[in-house]
Formats: structure tokens, C-alpha cells, sequence
């Protein structure tokens, strides 16, 4: 689960990470109030789970209360990579002396933490990566052995961050151990004119799995503010929005991953991202399908199923379900292989409906369905 920046910085907050004052509001009315409480002038922040705010005019410095409320306007209500705007944060600026990048991520091959360190922070981290790799360090981090003074050290020296940021290394590991994340991320973190170690920009991202053990963390899921991924939600399904226009079901992340990537190279958006997962069944098919189905921005839907666990003829028996109930005004692509797929495309055939297409290739479903969308 991804967090909002202002939930991460709190995490960071609790944790003993300066972070700037701030507010969290829904109007701009409560962003003039919030500015005059915090000073007058204030950076608003718009509040979705996508990076690249900035570059959207997400982030804008208001030198004034009635410039706070003008800014907080425009930026309420606008789209940033297919995410609404509906909370903006009000947060006192600061004066930066230095930009630098640090973050901690799960190392899922190697079955280790990663620490990533950069004295070059403010942008995304791909970017320098790109243009200069040897500006980002990676220092692999033994959980057994955590973060100690020494390894934070190591993690400075290595990204070229003052001995002064070890402090705030440790209490950052000490974020992703305690509440379970598989990313904690500051950018920038910034060396202020009087010498303070300061996160301006927070990111972090909690294992679901983990939620038995979290029962704090109800109240920073706000799923049920977008109606789509709470129904999602209770369902038991993978859902995430992603505001383009085919819409993609497939059976295992991996392959909905490669799915979203093939579409895209089509020339087309992916709506969504949802997976059914591995075994599921007619049923759990049909909800997806349904919920898909009910995104006003889905222009053709994808169902690329390879069938193991979950065999062809489940898939096809949950999308003919799925059409008693709800009609059909989109284009459906299906592609299905693997287990019993000659019984599944028989199953297709059969209901003869003349919206739903099927396509033997992956790559041959995705231009079809990039086509119908278009």
C-alpha cells in the first residue's frame, strides 16, 4: 500500500525525522488559513500517489495567505497521471542549502534490504542514475544485522552525504523495520542554511501482507475514496487505477506487468492494473471483469489469461457470467492459453457476442485492443 506524502512524512515525523510544519486540507479556503498559521508564505502540495507533481504544477510556493488560496484552486480538482487532486499540503518552505537523495528498499533476489544514497537528490532518482550511475550508491543491507552507526556511516560516505545525515539514516531504517514497508524514500532530503537535516519529500510503501500486525494502518487506507478500488478491495482483488483507456485483466502480476507494457507500446494507456490472480475462479472473473467494465474511462478491455492454476474454459465460464449481468457496450480482447485454452475459446465462440474478440497472441490482443480504444 502507497502511502500520500503527508502520511509518510507523519510516519517519518513519529520516527524523529525533521520534517517541515504542514497542513493537509480539501479547500482552498483551509489553505489561506492554514498559510496564516504557518507564516504566510507556503509551498502547496498536491497530495496523489504519483510522482512527477512538480513537472504537473502540483507543487507551487505561494508567497502570501491570498496566494495560498488562489494556488490551492488550480491545483484542487486537477489530474496528475490519471490521479485526481483532492487534498492539497500546506507546508512551511525552507531554506536549502544542499539536495541529496536516500532511500531504503526490499532486495528481493538477493533477500536483503538495499540502502540507495545520492548527493544528488531533488529529481527522480532514475534520472541520475541514468545520466551519471556513479552518483548513486548501493550498499546492501543484512536485516539480521540492521542499519548501526556504522553501517549508517558506511551508507553516507558511500552516497556522499555529510556524517551529519547518519543519525537520520538509522531512524529512516528504523520507518521500514518497524511498520513493515518495502520502500521508504526521502527526496530530497536537505541540508537547511542553519545546518538542520530536513526531509521536504517523503515516499513510502507498506507490505500488504503484513497488515495482520498493523492495524493502524485502517485509517491511512483510503481506498474507499476512488468507489472503483473499494469494491476492489472487498473483493479480494489486485486494483489499481492508472487512468488510461484499455482496460487490463490478466491471472499473476508478472504477467499483468507484461501486459501493461505491451499495451503501452501499442500506443495506448492502460486503464488499470488488475490481476486475479493464480487460481482464481469463475466468479472471482467475473468481478474483475465487472469492475473493469464500470470504469467510465475504459474504452476496450484486455483479459490475457495463461492458463495454469486457473485453467482457460474458468475464465471463459466467469466472462460469460459476467455478461448475463452487465451489458456489454465495450470491446472485449480476450486472449487465453495454456490450460484447457481450446475448451475456454470454444466457450467464447459459442456465446457468438459481437463485442468480444479473441486473439491467439499476446502481442496481437494488446494492438486489437489499442486499436478498439483508439
Amino acid at each position: 500500500m502507497d502511502l500520500y506524502e503527508h502520511q509518510a512524512r507523519e510516519l517519518l515525523h513519529h520516527n524523529g525525522v525533521l520534517v517541515p510544519r504542514a497542513e493537509v486540507v480539501d479547500t482552498a479556503e483551509a489553505a489561506r488559513a492554514a498559510a496564516e498559521r504557518l507564516g504566510g508564505r507556503v509551498v502547496i502540495k498536491a497530495q496523489v500517489k504519483t510522482g512527477g507533481r512538480g513537472k504537473a504544477g502540483g507543487v507551487k510556493l505561494a508567497d502570501d495567505p491570498a496566494a495560498a488560496e488562489l494556488t490551492a484552486r488550480r491545483i484542487l480538482g486537477m489530474g496528475i497521471k490519471g490521479h485526481t487532486v483532492h487534498r492539497v499540503m500546506v507546508a512551511e518552505p525552507v531554506e536549502v542549502a544542499r539536495e541529496m537523495y536516500l532511500g531504503f528498499t526490499l532486495d528481493r533476489a538477493a533477500g536483503r534490504f538495499l540502502a540507495i544514497a545520492s548527493a544528488e537528490g531533488g529529481m527522480e532518482i532514475e534520472e541520475v542514475a541514468a545520466r551519471r550511475p556513479e552518483a548513486v550508491a548501493r550498499i546492501a543491507v543484512d536485516p539480521a544485522g540492521g542499519v548501526t552507526e556504522a553501517k549508517a556511516a558506511e551508507i553516507a560516505a558511500a552516497g556522499g552525504l555529510p556524517r551529519e545525515t547518519t543519525e537520520t539514516i538509522r531512524r529512516l531504517w528504523t520507518v521500514l523495520t518497524a511498520h513493515d514497508a518495502l520502500l521508504v524514500e526521502v527526496n530530497p532530503l536537505v541540508v537547511t542554511r542553519d545546518g538542520a537535516i530536513v526531509a521536504l519529500d517523503g515516499k513510502v510503501t507498506l507490505d500488504g501482507n503484513a497488515r495482520f500486525r498493523q492495524p493502524s494502518w485502517d485509517a491511512a487506507d483510503d481506498r474507499a475514496r476512488d468507489p472503483l478500488e473499494a469494491r476492489a478491495a472487498a473483493a479480494g482483488l489486485g486494483y489499481v487505477k492508472l487512468g488510461g483507456q484499455v482496460g487490463v485483466i490478466g491471472n499473476g502480476a508478472g504477467l499483468v506487468m507484461s501486459t501493461l507494457d505491451v499495451v503501452a507500446g501499442c500506443g495506448a494507456r492502460p486503464a488499470d492494473f488488475l490481476d486475479i490472480g493464480g487460481g482464481a475462479s469463475a466468479q472471482v472473473m467475473a468481478d474483475g471483469l465487472s469492475l473493469v467494465l464500470d470504469d467510465p474511462d475504459v474504452r476496450s478491455v484486455l483479459v490475457n489469461v495463461f492458463g495454469g492454476i486457473t485453467a482457460c474454459d474458468a475464465v471463459a465460464d466467469g466472462i460469460v457470467r459476467a455478461l448475463d449481468t452487465v451489458t456489454l457496450t465495450k470491446p472485449l480482447v480476450v486472449r487465453l492459453d495454456g490450460n484447457n485454452a481450446a475448451r475456454g475459446r470454444a466457450i467464447l465462440g459459442q456465446l457468438a457476442h459481437p463485442l468480444v474478440h479473441q486473439a491467439d497472441t499476446m502481442d496481437g490482443a494488446a494492438a486489437r485492443a489499442a486499436e478498439l480504444a483508439a
